[in-house]
C-alpha cells in the first residue's frame, strides 16, 4: 500500500464535518511542517474573519473533545478548534517561476456508511468510525494526494512557489470565502483545485470541468407566537404555515431562458406538538445557476418568496446566506498545461462536466480578476455509488497517478 493510500484510509476512518476538521487540520499541519513547508493555519488563517455557516457551540465543543479522546495533541486542539480548521503551507522552489496555489478541501458529509459487505471500506476495515458522518465526496483522497504531493516537491526541484490550501468547509459553500479574505490567494499567479470521479471513469483525466454552477445557501427563521391549537387558534401567529408557504412556492419559482437552474428546500423543522400553534420555524434552502448573473436573480426571487410568506402570515423572518460560490471557467493556459502534464500518464478528455457547485470558484474568481489563471480539474475515479451516497468510495489505484500528475505539472513550469 502506498503511503496515499494510507493516508487516504486514515481519513476515512475518521471523517469530521465542515469547521470541525481538528484531527485532519492538525495531520496535516504535522506532516507540511515535517516537510520543511512553511505552515500558516488555525487563527493565522482565519483569526480576522467571520466563518459563514459556522456549527452551533456543542457541535464545536464535541468535536475538540472528540479530537482529544482520538489522540491529538492539546496544543494543536486548541489552534484549531472553534472552527480555525485552515492550513495553508507554502515551499519555494530553486529557481524562478510563477506562484502556484492549489485547493485541497478536507470537510465531510452528515452521512451514515453503507456497512454492507459488498461496500469495499467496510469489508475492508476502514469505514467511518463517526457514526452519521462520512467521506463520502473523496475529500479524503484529496488531502492525501495534497499531501503525498507536498512531499514529492520537498525537494525544491521546482520554478517559483508552490502554495496549498487544505480549506475546511467545501460541503456547504462555506471555507473559500474566509480564505479569500483572509488572503490566501494574494499574489497567486496561478490557481488550481481538483476533484474525483463525479462521473469520470478510472484512467481519465479532465483538465477543464465545466458546469461549475453557482449557488447561495440559506438559512430562515420564522418566528410566531405559539397559542392552543383549539380553544385560541385566532391569537396564534403560525411559523409552521409560514414556512410551508415559503417552501411550496420556492420550488415554484420560474425557470430561466437559457439557463440552467436549481432550487431545493433541503430541511425544515418547526412546532413542538399537535395542539399548539407553531411559534418558531427554521428552513435551510438553496438557488443554484450556471450563470452568476442569473444565480444573483434567482436569489433575489427567492428571498422575496420567502419574506412574503412570513408577511402573510404574520410572523417575523431573518434570513442568513451561509455560504455560497460563484460560476467558474478554466483558463486555456492551465488546461493545456495539465494537457502537456498527463501525458503517458492516463487519457485525457479535454472536459468533463461537474454538474454541481464548488466553492473553489471564489478562489478562482479572486485569481483570475488579479490578472491571475485558475483551472478546475477533475480525476477520474470509479464509484460503486454517486457522490454524497452511502456507497460512495474511490479507486485508490488513481490516488498517485493524480499525485504524479500535479508533480508534472510543477515541476515542469508548465503554466
Amino acid at each position: 500500500m502506498t503511503d496515499v493510500v494510507a493516508v487516504r484510509r486514515d481519513l476515512h476512518v475518521h471523517p469530521e464535518l465542515g469547521f470541525t476538521e481538528i484531527r485532519t487540520a492538525a495531520r496535516v499541519d504535522t506532516a507540511l511542517r515535517a516537510l520543511g513547508w512553511t505552515v500558516q493555519s488555525g487563527l493565522e488563517v482565519f483569526g480576522a474573519t467571520g466563518l459563514p455557516g459556522l456549527p452551533e457551540t456543542s457541535v464545536l465543543e464535541f468535536a475538540t473533545a472528540r479530537a482529544l479522546a482520538e489522540g491529538v495533541p492539546e496544543d494543536l486542539v486548541a489552534r484549531f478548534s472553534g472552527g480555525h480548521t485552515a492550513v495553508v503551507a507554502e515551499l519555494r522552489g530553486n529557481r524562478p517561476g510563477p506562484r502556484v496555489a492549489m485547493r485541497f478541501d478536507m470537510d465531510a458529509l452528515p452521512i451514515t456508511e453503507s456497512a454492507t459487505d459488498d461496500h469495499r471500506p467496510h469489508r475492508n476495515g476502514f469505514a467511518s468510525g463517526h457514526p452519521g458522518v462520512m467521506h463520502a465526496c473523496g475529500h479524503d483522497g484529496h488531502v492525501a494526494i495534497g499531501l503525498a504531493l507536498a512531499a514529492t516537491l520537498s525537494t525544491r526541484d521546482f520554478p517559483g512557489s508552490v502554495r496549498l490550501l487544505f480549506q475546511p468547509a467545501e460541503e456547504g459553500v462555506r471555507g473559500a470565502q474566509p480564505m479569500v479574505a483572509a488572503g490566501a490567494c494574494a499574489d497567486v499567479d496561478v490557481l488550481l483545485a481538483i476533484h474525483l470521479a463525479f462521473g469520470l471513469p478510472s484512467g481519465l483525466l479532465a483538465p477543464a470541468a465545466t458546469e461549475l454552477i453557482a449557488t447561495s445557501k440559506y438559512l430562515a427563521r420564522f418566528t410566531g407566537r405559539q397559542a392552543h391549537a383549539a380553544k385560541a387558534p385566532e391569537q396564534g401567529r403560525n411559523a409552521l404555515l409560514a414556512a410551508a408557504t415559503a417552501t411550496l412556492n420556492l420550488h415554484a419559482l420560474p425557470r430561466f431562458a437559457g439557463a440552467v437552474t436549481r432550487v431545493n428546500v433541503g430541511r425544515l423543522q418547526a412546532g413542538v406538538a399537535a395542539n399548539v400553534i407553531a411559534g418558531e420555524a427554521e428552513l435551510a434552502y438553496e438557488t443554484r445557476a450556471d450563470s452568476a448573473d442569473v444565480a444573483s436573480e434567482l436569489a433575489r426571487r427567492a428571498e422575496i418568496v420567502a419574506r412574503a410568506a412570513a408577511e402573510m402570515h404574520e410572523v417575523d423572518f431573518e434570513l442568513i446566506r451561509t455560504g455560497y460560490a460563484t460560476a467558474a471557467t478554466t483558463d486555456p493556459a492551465v488546461a493545456a498545461a495539465l494537457t502537456t502534464a498527463a501525458d503517458g500518464l492516463a487519457e485525457v478528455r479535454a472536459t468533463h462536466p461537474l454538474g454541481a457547485s464548488d466553492d473553489a470558484s471564489l478562489l478562482m474568481r479572486a485569481v483570475q480578476e488579479a490578472g491571475g489563471v485558475a483551472g478546475y480539474a477533475i480525476v477520474g475515479s470509479d464509484s460503486p455509488g454517486p457522490p454524497h451516497s452511502p456507497q460512495f468510495d474511490v479507486d485508490e489505484a488513481v490516488l498517485p497517478v493524480a499525485v504524479s500528475w500535479l508533480e508534472r505539472a510543477v515541476k515542469g513550469g508548465l503554466w
